[in-house]
């Protein structure tokens, strides 16, 4: 545990992510709150506790990190307040209320639009006892840790990542898109080992789901390469899982950053969340 311009933090692992304690974001003044961010862009990601936020309150908040995203997928964010967006497998009239099972698979937001989301928030109402983890891995070390003659032949590689490959290959529900959606999400191409703009650390930036393929590869040659390094940057030394508790903040860095959902007894427990998003920039 340290003591950081007088907020106390420890460590979510080693090397990665901070606790952030003793902060009452409801409360909490200008400069507690400018710490808070600054610690966020030094660490990858911050998680704060016990937690007491309205709507307003979270979009006060996110918005300390640059401008609020909107959403693709429009149809389960929070009435009067479109820029934040439910997960929840709770029904109402018989209706879901949020999206459920949203976010499992590695995978790093919004990595198909030409700028991809600076940063994810996510705040916990209601929690399983036992599953709904979040998983979030750190690509700096993984990158630092490879051979340098690995990072010079993964040096220059180029993404094709696809909003339309997703939606037609995801686990949980594929979806047809309308030509308005597809015009609205074109492909786009993102470099495999991507530079963070506030540090200039290297993060070995793959991902799943919306990766079509890379740039002059093959395609068995690419998904096979894919694979191995996905599998490499999940491996748990570079992993921080998140067991969630009501009233909990997580917010993470997807410049840097895979991170997944784990599934829970929907027949047993109830979760809901409030997911916010901030704008980020083009990837280099």
């Amino acid at each position: 545990m340290t003591t950081d311009n007088l907020i106390r933090t420890r460590p979510l692992m080693a090397g990665f992510g901070v606790e952030i304690l003793d902060v009452d974001l409801s409360t909490a003044d200008e400069d507690a709150r400018q710490n808070v961010i600054r610690l966020f862009h030094e660490n990858g990601a911050i998680v704060l506790r016990g937690q007491t936020m309205a709507p307003d309150d979270l979009m006060a908040f996110i918005k300390l990190f640059g401008e609020p995203e909107d959403h693709t997928q429009t149809k389960f964010t929070l009435p009067g307040y479109p820029k934040i967006f439910l997960l929840s497998n709770k029904e109402v009239d018989g209706k879901p209320i949020g999206a459920h099972n949203d976010g499992v698979g590695w995978h790093t937001d919004y990595s198909y639009k030409e700028e991809p989301v600076m940063c994810t928030m996510l705040y916990a109402i209601e929690v399983p006892p036992e599953g709904s983890d979040t998983l979030l891995a750190d690509l700096c070390v993984a990158y630092n840790v490879l051979p340098d003659a690995r990072k010079a032949e993964l040096d220059g590689l180029m993404l094709h990542h696809s909003y339309q490959h997703l939606m037609s290959s995801r686990e949980f529900g594929r979806m047809e898109l309308s030509d308005e959606m597809k015009a609205a999400n074109p492909d786009v191409i993102h470099p495999l080992i991507r530079t963070h703009p506030a540090n200039g650390r290297k993060a070995l930036w793959v991902s799943t789901g919306t990766v079509k393929g890379v740039i002059g590869m093959e395609d068995a040659q690419a998904q096979a390469l894919l694979d191995e390094l996905v599998e490499f940057v999940t491996e748990e030394r570079f992993v921080y899982r998140h067991k969630w508790q009501a009233g909990d903040i997580l917010v993470w860095d997807n410049r840097c950053t895979l991170h997944t959902g784990t599934l829970f007894d929907d027949t047993k427990y109830v979760r809901l969340m409030h997911r916010l998003w901030a704008k980020g920039d083009k990837p280099f």
